[in-house]
C-alpha cells in the first residue's frame, strides 16, 4: 500500500489536505497529514521534520508531497527515512545553507511578486486574491479561518542539507499561483533542480481549487514508479 505524507505550507495544517486526504483514501491509499509545530518559537526545521517521520511511524511505499515552505521539510524528511517519491506542489525548494527567510532575495521571489501584483491590480491586504482567489467563496473563508499563526523560528534557521536528497523529485507549477508566479518558479525549478516542471491549472491553494485534479496527478506520478 502506498501512503501518502502531506506537508503544509506556513500557518496552516492538515486541514488544508483535507479534501486531497479524501480523494487519496477513496482510492485505496494511507494518507498521513501532520500538523507542523508552526506556531510554536522553539520549534525549527529539524522539529517539523520530526514530526512528519514520528507521524509516519513504521510505514513504508512513501509518497511525500509538500507545499509551499513545506519543501524544507520535506527534503529533510527524506534523508530520515525511505521515500518512493518526492512531489512539490508550488514550494520552496532551498540550496544548502539558505535559510526560508533569505530564500526570498536569494531567488528573486520580491520582484515576480511585485510585477504579479500590478498585472493582477490586487490590494496588498487581500489574502483570498493572492492565495485562494480560484477556490470556492465558503471554502475560501472556512481557509482563513484556520489560519494558524506562524513562528518566525524556522525562517531564520539554515537549511542543513549539503545537497538535494537523491530521492525521485516531481515538481508541479500552479500556472495561476499569483504568490509564486508560474515564469518565476519555472527558472527557479530550473536552477535548483535541473529540471522542467510538470504544469497544472490552479493557485496557490490548489488542494482546495482542484482536489480531484491534484489527486489524479499524484496517482499518475506514483503509477510511474
Amino acid at each position: 500500500m502506498t501512503t501518502y505524507v502531506l506537508i503544509p505550507g506556513a500557518g496552516s495544517g492538515s486541514w488544508y489536505w483535507h479534501l486531497v486526504t479524501a480523494e487519496l483514501r477513496a482510492r485505496g491509499h494511507d494518507v498521513v497529514a501532520p500538523d507542523l509545530p508552526c506556531d510554536d518559537d522553539s520549534a525549527g526545521l529539524d522539529r517539523y521534520a520530526d514530526t512528519v517521520v514520528d507521524a509516519i511511524g513504521a510505514r513504508t511505499g512513501l509518497v511525500v508531497v509538500a507545499q509551499s515552505l513545506g519543501g524544507f521539510t520535506a527534503a529533510l524528511v527524506c534523508e530520515r527515512v525511505p521515500v518512493d517519491l518526492l512531489v512539490l506542489v508550488t514550494a520552496m525548494i532551498p540550496a544548502p545553507g539558505e535559510t526560508p527567510g533569505r530564500w526570498w532575495a536569494a531567488t528573486g521571489w520580491e520582484q515576480a511578486r511585485r510585477e504579479q501584483d500590478e498585472r493582477d491590480g490586487r490590494a496588498p491586504d487581500d489574502d483570498i486574491a493572492l492565495f485562494l482567489h480560484d477556490v470556492p467563496p465558503e471554502l475560501a473563508a472556512r481557509a482563513l479561518a484556520r489560519r494558524r499563526a506562524q513562528s518566525a523560528t524556522p525562517f531564520l534557521e539554515p537549511w542543513p542539507l549539503r545537497a538535494w536528497p537523491a530521492v525521485p523529485t516531481r515538481f508541479l507549477l500552479c500556472r495561476d499561483d499569483r504568490f509564486f508566479p508560474a515564469e518565476f518558479m519555472r527558472r527557479v525549478v530550473g536552477e535548483r533542480l535541473g529540471i522542467v516542471p510538470d504544469e497544472i491549472d490552479g493557485g496557490h491553494g490548489i488542494a482546495l481549487s482542484r482536489p480531484e485534479e491534484l489527486a489524479d496527478r499524484l496517482e499518475a506520478y506514483r503509477a510511474e514508479l
